[in-house]
This record gives C-alpha cells, structure tokens and sequence, in this order.
C-alpha cells in the first residue's frame, strides 16, 4: 500500500502570491496535481495545507482524499512532512512526496516510481529505502519513501523534507533516470508559472 503525500502547506513567499492557487488550465494548480495522483496507481492522497488553508482546502473539495492541516507550516517543509506522515494509515509500505508546484508532474511518471519499488522489492527485499527521480543526473521530485524511514523524518525540523535524512542512506537509494524534466521543474517564480503554462 503506497501512499501520496501532497505538500501544499507553503507561503509561496518568492512569488509574492499563493502559488497553490494559480490557475493551471482551468483548475487550481494544487487542484491539478492531486489529480495527477489520484488517478495514478497509489492507494490514497494526504494533502498538507497551511497558507490560507480553507482556500487551499476549498480548491480540493470533493476530492477522495485526507486533507490536514499543519499549523507549524511557517517553519518549513519539514513540518508539514511530519504532520502528512501521521495522517497515513499505519500500514502503507511507502509514499510519495509530491510538491503542489510542480504541475508537470503527471500519473504515469508517479506509476513509475512506484513500480521501480515494488519491483526491487520483490528482487531483493527490503528493497530501497528511497527511488529519486533524476533528470541529466539532477536529482528531483516527487520522492518515494519507504516506511522504514518515517521514524526519522518525523524527528526532521526545519525547511529541508527528507534530504538530510537520505543523506545517511546513499546506499540504499535507488536512482531512477527519467527524460522527463517535470522531476525538476518546480514554480518559485511568476516567470517560471507562465514559462511552464505555455501549451
């Protein structure tokens, strides 16, 4: 059972506007990437507000998934890693980490990373602890991380997700080179929002 972890909890501050909330081809850009998600292959979504959490929770409305909300969203993203991990069920095998600016991303890319896991682990279990989408050797998102990890990230502080916690895990990562480049095309930018809006 693999779970999907939505971020969606940020204050967009570079943007200077509520990026979660811009429109990407008609719906809510945070609205598009939990559909993404939900029609990929995961058993379920949790979905991470904090910044203007009822807009952000009313762009999800009807939505078959978890919202919460973090009320530590302005320490980082750390805060809200922590807050989703204990709304999964107990029993999930995994989840994935996905960011709600990075519209790109898209079903099948999530599918991916999910079968590379599910395939490793069948190979050699426990498989590993972590799959990380590449693109030219750039590590990107969305992330799946193992259950075996949790203990860890839920003692992470800060605005760094789960970096510092792989750190100590390179050996247990499992690389996944991809020719998409939405695994490193994140929105900090109003530039960048309309750049990746072209059609």
């Amino acid at each position: 059972m693999i779970y999907g972890l939505l971020l969606a909890a940020g204050t967009s501050s570079r943007m200077g506007q509520l990026k979660q909330l811009l429109d990407w081809h008609g719906p809510p850009m945070v609205r598009h990437v939990a559909q993404q998600a939900l029609a990929s292959n995961l058993t379920g979504l949790v979905a991470v507000v904090g910044a203007a959490a009822d807009r952000v929770q009313a762009a999800l409305a009807d939505l078959e998934i978890t919202v919460v909300t973090n009320p530590d969203y302005v320490t980082g993203q750390a805060s809200s890693l922590r807050a989703g991990l204990h709304a999964v069920p107990v029993t999930v095998d995994a989840v994935v980490v996905l960011l709600a600016d990075q519209p790109l991303v898209t079903s099948a890319l999530i599918n991916t990373l999910v079968a590379t896991f599910q395939q490793e682990r069948a190979m050699a279990a426990p498989g590993p602890v972590a799959v990380i989408p590449c693109y030219r050797g750039q590590r990107g998102n969305p992330v799946l991380l193992d259950r075996a990890l949790f203990p860890e990230l839920q003692q992470v502080q800060g605005d760094v997700g789960a970096r510092a916690v792989l750190q100590r895990y390179a050996a247990q990562i499992r690389r996944l080179d991809t020719t998409d480049p939405a695994v490193i095309s994140d929105i900090d930018t109003l530039e960048a929002y309309e750049r990746q809006k072209e059609p």
